[in-house]
């Protein structure tokens, strides 16, 4: 299965990527500037999510949300995104890092506090991966 049929489980599209990242960005170079910009973004996204790496890392995510839901349910340690559960942070930082390095993983770090659009309604595994796919292709779009 591809990796953007999963994110689609959840309402994730490429839109809906685009406007999450786009939602922290401070506008430079006036609106040519900003359309070239989302060009790059769209192109690393799809870029990205042809990658083995990535998609198994998003698969990953989306299972252990399942696990969440069926397996640890009404668990108190693990409601919600609680501050105990680290595992989901964790596969966000190797996705952010692994797409853009040093300045991915800050950038996820950002978006990861944020949340902007989808970010704030997806379960605690898929936010992370989802924002760190956006936080690192945005950091690749503005290194271009």
């Amino acid at each position: 299965m591809k990796a953007i049929d999963i994110l689609g489980r959840s309402g994730v599209t490429i839109d809906s990527l685009e406007e999450a990242g786009f939602e922290l960005y401070v506008q430079g170079g006036g609106e040519a500037g900003v359309d070239l910009l989302k060009q790059a973004f769209r192109r690393q996204v799809e870029r990205y999510l042809e990658d083995p790496n990535v998609a198994l890392l998003i698969s990953a995510a989306a299972y252990l949300d399942g696990v969440l839901e069926s397996e640890w349910k009404g668990d108190s340690r693990v409601t919600g995104d609680a501050a105990s559960l680290v595992a989901d942070e964790l596969i966000g930082m190797s996705i952010a890092e692994y797409i853009a390095g040093k300045r991915g993983l800050f950038n996820y770090v950002r978006y990861d506090r944020a949340k902007p659009g989808i970010l704030a309604r997806l379960p605690p595994f898929m936010d992370d991966a989802v924002g760190a796919l956006v936080a690192a292709c945005m950091t690749r779009a503005l290194e271009r």
